[in-house]
């Protein structure tokens, strides 16, 4: 998940929600506006929602190449 930067400058924080035994119990997002003390510290490396979309559409086109050498080396271990 990515600290997300709005065009109106609040940013969307991932937070995860654990029992207390430290199970997952979910995943979402918090906002955190400009006076927020943390806000400086997730700004250095928000993303705005035009530079998350090109990184998903990005790793979708690099990933084809990735995905074919993990199914020739799949290939390769279940003929071995």
């Amino acid at each position: 998940m990515y600290v997300i930067r709005l065009a109106d400058g609040t940013l969307r924080v991932p937070e995860s929600l654990t029992s207390e035994d430290g199970r997952l119990i979910g995943n979402a997002y918090v906002e955190v506006g400009p006076g927020d003390p943390d806000y400086e510290r997730w700004l250095a490396e928000a993303l705005t929602e035009e530079e998350l979309a090109e990184r998903r559409r990005r790793w979708k086109e690099e990933n084809d190449e990735l995905e074919r050498a993990f199914l020739a080396f799949k290939s390769e271990q279940e003929d071995g």
